[in-house]
């Protein structure tokens, strides 16, 4: 049976949703305009639902792609910007020296007992994964993991694994995170301002989520690598990843170590005195987590750490001085994030000015970067298209305004329920219109306003609706087509939709079934702030 291509699949989907117009009555919820943590969103009146004329679509489903690229505009230009920056990134082959670098290091840990008894590739993988866990639920990792597939994917095939590997380590490890988070400010902050509770109240019981659904996603993955090492044809990726193995087999091979040339240095003194410059203009910067707030001198450490690093870098050779570069814009990524909200624009800008501070320090001319950039462009632009289209689905349910209809619909299943009953129909209502509405802010504004006024009725906390809410949002993100994330690293990992489906939903189930059962233990025993 021969697998459609991607495009196909989600262009069905937007068939499908366009012939559901016409069956599906149109309704509406009245909203109101309130303010939520210095936000403003329009939410909706809860008992405010009224049917109102259908809008069947028809020929809307070939203007779907079109609005869909509108609609998702900022995931596309922020997919080229990183595809094009990482192809000049590659381009100098650092990565490539890394890896090697790294897997020699590796070996050598082998040589512990107690170390080779575990495993350190199996200690490797589990830390990357708890560390963008721990991203997800802090801080709301999300289209951030795009940026890290093209370097957890060649490290997961050069230690023996494959692609899928790879997407667990990172894309799957942080949005599990969020799925479990404790401070997410974008799913926990907001549903815990429109319910009316202290912002990340029960923080308690979350944490213990996080540790029970993160040490199953590492227990999950370890399994699969370690089997996909024993025998690689048993990973249904075996053929697919061709083309990473040889990408990896150039990474086995000798590549010389170039020294730094004069470019090299031009460029870590402008960066040093960025930097410099940075540290007097942001002496203080403040992270929030939580409701904890700190003030520090980060960019004044940063700059400490990153001149003699640097140095010392491009003394090396130019290879180790492009990934200083690298490392160091992780670092800043993570400080713009916490400290200054950035999103995708600014998250966009700093890759490419690290693509293109690592092309001139390889000595490469501007137009030779140009070029470099469109080829990476090119390479991504399968991915950027398939995220249109995805943005069409959302467009046509809205547009045949049916969305509040299957929402009042399906809530209406949480009538004489009793508290079990109701509490997995919140969770139930809210992983299947996850699937239609990826965005955990959106679909808060949606429902809290309604779930948390049943809540009152039938005598459950609050603080389980939007855990219900919580857990419900974080799952079914990994599988549906609307995400835009997940199509972005999918297609720069190589992974065709049909197979990542058919590959990860028996776990994804494991995982709902799961959240399901996190929420029963808040309604038989008390929990701080529940």
């Amino acid at each position: 049976m021969k697998i459609p291509h991607t495009f196909t699949i989600v262009f069905s989907l937007v068939i499908l949703c366009a012939v559901a117009t016409w069956f599906v009555p149109g309704g509406e919820f009245a909203r109101e305009t309130v303010e939520i943590d210095g936000a403003t969103r329009s939410i909706v009146i809860g008992d405010s639902f009224q049917y109102t004329e259908s809008n069947p679509q028809t020929w809307q489903i070939f203007t779907a792609f079109f609005n869909g690229f509108k609609r998702t505009a900022h995931i596309i230009a922020f997919i080229f910007m990183l595809g094009g920056a990482f192809w000049i990134l590659n381009a100098t082959n650092a990565i490539n020296i890394g890896i090697s670098g790294f897997l020699k290091s590796t070996e050598k840990l082998q040589k512990n007992r107690f170390l080779n008894k575990i495993g350190v590739n199996n200690i490797v993988i589990a830390l990357i994964m708890i560390v963008f866990s721990l991203f997800g639920a802090i801080f709301g990792m999300s289209e951030e993991t795009i940026a890290f597939i093209i370097i957890f994917v060649p490290l997961a095939i050069s230690m023996g694994y494959d692609s899928v590997t790879g997407v667990l380590m990172c894309y799957v490890a942080a949005h599990v995170g969020f799925g479990g988070a404790m401070l997410n400010p974008f799913t926990v902050g907001i549903a815990q301002g429109l319910a009316g509770l202290p912002i990340f109240s029960g923080i308690e019981y979350r944490t213990l989520c996080w540790i029970i659904l993160t040490a199953i996603t590492i227990a999950f993955t370890l399994w699969y690598a370690n089997r996909v090492k024993k025998n690689p044809k048993r990973s249904f990726m075996y053929e697919i990843d061709s083309y990473w193995r040889q990408k990896a087999a150039e990474t086995e091979k000798v590549h010389e170590v170039q020294k730094s040339s004069w470019a090299t240095w031009a460029v870590y003194g402008v960066i040093s005195s960025v930097l410099v410059y940075c540290s007097f203009t942001f002496t203080y910067s403040t992270i929030t987590i939580g409701n904890s707030t700190i003030s520090a001198m980060l960019f004044p450490v940063i700059a400490a750490l990153f001149i003699p690093f640097g140095f010392y870098s491009a003394y090396k050779s130019v290879h180790s001085y492009i990934l200083s570069l690298l490392l160091l814009t992780v670092v800043i990524l993570i400080v713009g994030v916490l400290g200054y909200h950035w999103y995708v624009g600014e998250i966009a800008g700093l890759f490419f000015a690290m693509g293109v501070a690592s092309g001139l320090a390889y000595h490469h001319t501007f137009d030779k970067i140009i070029r470099l950039f469109l080829d990476g462009c090119k390479d991504i632009m399968n991915a950027a298209l398939v995220v249109a289209i995805g943005g069409g689905i959302i467009i046509i349910l809205e547009d045949g305004q049916i969305i509040d209809t299957i929402l009042y619909g399906i809530s209406q299943t949480m009538a004489n329920a009793g508290e079990v009953g109701s509490v997995g129909a919140m969770y139930f209502i809210q992983t299947v219109l996850n699937l239609l509405i990826p965005s955990s802010s959106a679909k808060a504004v949606l429902t809290i306003p309604m779930m948390a006024e049943f809540s009152d009725i039938i005598g459950v906390s609050r603080q389980l609706t939007v855990l219900a809410y919580q857990l419900g949002d974080g799952f079914t993100n990994m599988i549906t087509p609307t995400s835009g994330v997940l199509i972005g690293c999918l297609g720069i990992a190589r992974v065709p939709y049909s197979k990542w489906l058919k590959f990860f939903f028996p776990f994804l189930c494991i995982l709902v079934v799961i959240g399901f059962l996190l929420l029963l233990p808040p309604l038989f025993f008390q929990f701080n702030g529940f």
